[in-house]
């Protein structure tokens, strides 16, 4: 099976204007995301999709392969399905933009995991280890069955453990609870958004329009889960940190200061 990355980059984000262009340790995060993608094995090549000419002469700039697509997309998905539209692959993978530091065996598990034919999408999960997450409506939570597909992902924290709790400050308290008792935090999954698609299957998403679920969780992978698309998904070890806000890319350069 052929293979490609498509990063999906756009230049007028909300929150941060200009995001793939600025510098992480004196290169654009962009360049990063690029250059750690073109280190996956089972990948064929790396595209950036984006809606910017400064992005596109940036990636060119340093040795990397651009497409411009239409400025009107509402998501990702619809701007790589836009390039994928043009190129000969069995599969395509989306990692995120915003993401400098993706591991390229993220991009080869991901692209395993489509070996399995009853498998639409793949897609990578990691096991909480910060109560705090399990609160936090940015923290993507998902549940699966025994064959790792997804069931469910949710802002809210899923599964909800009826017997522990019994209302919602007891929820809200979980932190503070594990913390005083040296609890074990239970068993709760994060997803990563990574995902690996059959070119068909995105091609096809692409053109579907936002479902009820998704509009409500703000959440397109329940657009394919709510059209019986099925997404399976694999464990991964690998943390990630995206950068929605200078904040954010301010902590990470800290972080990556303090650990080099």
């Amino acid at each position: 099976m052929t293979s490609i990355v498509i990063i999906p980059a756009r230049f007028d984000s909300t929150r941060f204007p200009g995001k793939p262009l600025c510098p992480l340790r004196g290169i654009p995060i962009i360049q990063h995301v690029y250059e750690n993608s073109k280190r996956a094995r089972k990948a064929d090549g790396v595209i950036v999709a984006t809606d910017s000419e400064p992005i596109l002469e940036r990636v060119i700039s340093f040795g990397g392969k651009a497409f411009m697509t239409d400025k009107g997309h509402r998501t990702g998905t619809d701007r790589i399905a836009e390039v994928a539209a043009s190129l000969d692959v069995d599969i395509v993978v989306n990692v995120q933009g915003d993401e400098p530091l993706i591991r390229p065996e993220m991009i080869d598990d991901v692209i395993d995991i489509l070996e399995d034919q009853r498998a639409s999408m793949g897609s990578l999960i990691k096991r909480i280890d910060d109560p705090h997450e399990i609160l936090n409506p940015n923290v993507v939570k998902v549940v699966f069955d025994r064959e790792m597909f997804a069931l469910y992902f949710s802002r809210s924290p899923i599964p909800f453990l009826r017997d522990e709790w019994k209302n919602i400050l007891e929820i809200q308290n979980l932190k503070s609870k594990i913390q005083n008792s040296n609890e074990a935090i239970p068993n709760f999954y994060k997803h990563i958004g990574i995902y690996s698609y059959r070119r068909e299957v995105l091609l096809s998403l692409a053109g579907l329009d936002q479902t009820e679920l998704e509009q409500k969780e703000k959440l397109e992978q329940l657009r394919a889960l709510e059209h019986g698309l099925r997404i399976k998904l694999k464990e991964t070890f690998f943390e990630t940190y995206g950068v929605d806000t200078p904040e954010d890319l301010e902590r990470l350069e800290k972080c990556l200061s303090t650990s080099s």
